[in-house]
């Protein structure tokens, strides 16, 4: 069962972000990217208002990801990815991503705080960071 609407083409425009964002990090890494994914169609709130499609998501502007505005998003969707995102949108999500809705490689070590939202954790080169559920009491709703 899904936890977001979506079409087969979301399935792989989510799946393209998922390798653009994390191809190195490996599979660990791509579901992380696709849960932040997720949580920001689910999210409704803050920077995420009105963005309720995968589509949205993506191609959000302001904010979005830099995948879709440095070129390397346009790889196609491998059988791979799309198996990494159909596990997310169905519901499956991993920590340090579980109520995540940022993500980001700093030149160092991953701050407490980015801009006023704590540090969820880290995995291999990426910090998540998650809202205060009083700010954004969606992204902390179970299935």
């Amino acid at each position: 069962m899904s936890v977001i609407s979506h079409n087969e083409a979301d399935v792989k425009t989510l799946a393209r972000l998922i390798r653009a964002e994390a191809e190195g990090e490996g599979v660990q890494g791509m579901l992380l990217v696709g849960n932040v994914g997720v949580n920001r169609v689910r999210a409704n709130c803050l920077d995420f208002k009105n963005i309720n499609t995968i589509d949205k998501m993506v191609f959000q502007s302001p904010g979005g990801f830099e995948a879709t505005k440095k070129g390397y998003f346009y790889q196609r969707a491998r059988d791979k990815e799309i198996r990494l995102a159909r596990r997310t949108i169905n519901g499956e999500r991993f920590r340090p991503a579980t109520n995540s809705l940022w993500f980001f490689r700093p030149d160092g070590p991953c701050p407490s705080q980015w801009y006023n939202q704590p540090n969820a954790g880290q995995f291999k080169s990426h910090c998540f960071f998650f809202p205060l559920e009083a700010n954004c009491p969606s992204v902390y709703r179970t299935f």
